[in-house]
This record gives structure tokens, C-alpha cells and sequence, in this order.
């Protein structure tokens, strides 16, 4: 079983920048991708980054040229560098994992932290 926990969530001002950390334990094999979605009051969970096991990226559009997505050589640690950030990234985010080949969809995903709460505010 994978156990993941979340930290580096915090406020920052609009502009601002915030690293995400996923620690990532348990048995991994056969996870095909972990990655990070959010989800804002009163607006659907949404997937916002994605790393495959064999290192491809996929990024929600709203966040292209914004965030990046990364993990530690060893995958027990995954990443979200988020940069230029806007109020509208103002969100719950959490880090899941998956072992289906769907990849991109937000329902594939069956283990999942605890989240850390994102806050971009003046």
C-alpha cells in the first residue's frame, strides 16, 4: 500500500512562488503516475499535474509555463514547483497516485493524501 504526505502549502502573495512536497512511502510497484490536483470552494477536484513512471509530463492548461511537476531519482518524494502564482490557484492541493494507464483523469487516481491547503492573497 502507498502512503503519500503532503506539505509546503501555505499563503503567498499574487506573483509569489511555493514548492509542494509529497512524500511518497509503501509498495510503489505498479503505480503508473502520481500527481498533484486541487480543488477550490465550491469547484470540482481537478487534475493539475501529472508524472508518469516513465517521467512524461502532462499539465492542466491553466497552469502551463507556471508550475512544474518533479520527483526525487528514487520516487519516494514528488514535487510542485509553482511559480507567478494568481488567486485563482487559491486551492486545497493533493498529492495521488495511480496504477490504471488513464493517466489524465482525475477519477483514475484511487490513493490520495491528506492535502495542504494553497492560499495566494495580498
Amino acid at each position: 500500500q502507498v502512503h503519500l504526505v503532503e506539505s509546503g502549502g501555505g499563503l503567498v502573495q499574487p506573483g509569489g512562488s511555493l514548492r509542494l512536497t509529497c512524500q511518497v512511502s509503501g509498495t510503489i510497484s505498479g503505480i503508473t503516475a502520481l500527481a498533484w490536483h486541487r480543488q477550490a470552494p465550491v469547484k470540482e477536484l481537478e487534475v493539475v499535474a501529472v508524472i508518469s513512471d516513465g517521467g512524461s509530463t502532462f499539465y492542466h492548461d491553466s497552469v502551463v509555463g507556471r508550475f512544474t511537476i518533479s520527483r526525487a531519482d528514487d520516487k519516494s518524494t514528488l514535487y510542485l514547483q509553482m511559480n507567478r502564482l494568481q488567486s485563482e490557484d487559491t486551492a486545497m492541493y493533493y498529492c495521488a497516485a495511480t496504477s490504471s494507464n488513464m493517466i489524465t483523469i482525475g477519477s483514475a487516481y484511487d490513493i490520495w493524501g491528506q492535502g495542504t491547503q494553497v492560499t495566494v492573497s495580498s
